[in-house]
């Protein structure tokens, strides 16, 4: 699977609020959890001086930290899935990764390195 069978490349103003498939998807786990992480998340995801596919990166970073990716409802999918539709690419999200071993730990990011590849399938 290649980075082009996960996404499209969006033109995203705001991460959060343009993305209908995200914020239904967040309802559907529970619909006032969707509703509160949508006006907060959209409201931080709109502030102007951080570039969207930065704050994508970010999330991936706090994933790497949180180890939060694995099991239903886990953001690390979507944030993987919103880097790319961001302009971003599986080279980036590798090198977040191998940034991330040195503040993160090497442990936390080797399971990233996994799940990136059930994401997208082995690197070519």
């Amino acid at each position: 699977m290649s980075e082009q069978d996960v996404v499209t490349k969006k033109e995203y103003k705001n991460a959060v609020l343009d993305d209908m498939e995200l914020q239904n998807a967040l309802k559907a786990l529970n619909p006032r959890y969707g509703d509160l992480i949508t006006r907060v998340g959209g409201e931080v995801w709109g502030l102007p001086l951080i570039d969207q596919k930065t704050k994508a990166l970010i999330a991936l970073a706090a994933d790497v930290v949180n180890q939060n990716h694995m099991g239903p409802g886990n953001p690390f999918s979507a944030h993987v899935k919103m880097v790319l539709q961001l302009g971003g690419t599986r080279e980036e999200i590798e090198e977040l990764f191998l940034f991330m071993c040195v503040y993160a730990g090497f442990n936390k990011a080797v399971a990233c390195f996994g799940r990136l590849n059930d994401i997208l399938g082995p690197p070519s």
